[in-house]
């Protein structure tokens, strides 16, 4: 009888999970649909200020609030402050899509007062990044990186989004990863096809950035539009 009870409770407490996702949608679409067309901005949480890649995010993120986007991170330390530090000091839009996660992260202080989202599942706060950002630049990072990375890349692979620019910042980092990519996934497996790899350019320069966003959106024959992704 004591298990019974105690699984009655848990599929009650299963309900107010539903709810809370639920809540937590209803909240980020309400102030997310309010922005400005925004790039988002993923890497480490780890990168320490003054470092290589720390100081290019900071620049970055500055060339795109002069390129007329806001900044959407993370919200947490490292690349993610870098970001949003540089969209702050710019005047720029700067939007940080906090998780909650014990003894880690915590939002940091280049976040618009009533742009810092907090989120309590993954699952929730991914689909905010993927829905209203127009462009992905992916920086240094670690699992939670490349958790993002993939994800984007595979609703675009297969459709299940529309196609957004995903650039690859740090050549010293990515290239050993799209080597694999291509030896291995593509010649040795065959498990994607050769026009995948047109979806991860690897660049070093901010231009080079800014050059591969603006022919995405400028090119007239290509109809894409700066707006959220409403086929997610």
């Amino acid at each position: 009888m004591g298990e019974m009870k105690e699984w009655t409770q848990l599929k009650g407490e299963n309900a107010w999970t539903m709810f809370k996702v639920i809540a937590e949608f209803v909240d980020g679409f309400e102030k997310l649909n309010q922005l400005d067309p925004c790039i988002s901005i993923f890497g480490s949480a780890r990168t320490k200020p003054g470092s290589k890649y720390y100081e290019l995010a900071v620049n970055m993120a500055k060339r795109m609030t002069e390129e007329g986007f806001g900044v959407i991170t993370g919200g947490g330390p490292g690349i993610m402050e870098a970001a949003n530090k540089g969209a702050y000091e710019n005047k720029g839009l700067s939007v940080g899509l906090n998780i909650d996660l014990p003894f880690e992260q915590h939002h940091n202080a280049y976040i618009d007062s009533d742009k810092n989202i907090d989120h309590r599942y993954f699952f929730v706060r991914k689909v905010m990044f993927v829905k209203y950002a127009q462009a992905f630049i992916v920086m240094p990072g670690g699992f939670g990186t490349l958790d993002e990375l993939f994800e984007v890349l595979t609703l675009i692979q297969t459709n299940k989004i529309t196609r957004v620019p995903v650039v690859l910042v740090g050549s010293d980092f990515w290239d050993g990863l799209k080597d694999w990519i291509v030896s291995t996934m593509l010649e040795k497996e065959g498990n994607i096809s050769t026009k995948d790899l047109d979806l991860i350019p690897i660049v070093d320069e901010i231009d080079d950035v800014v050059k591969i966003i603006n022919e995405f959106y400028g090119d007239e024959t290509s109809n894409n539009e700066l707006s959220p992704n409403y086929n997610f």
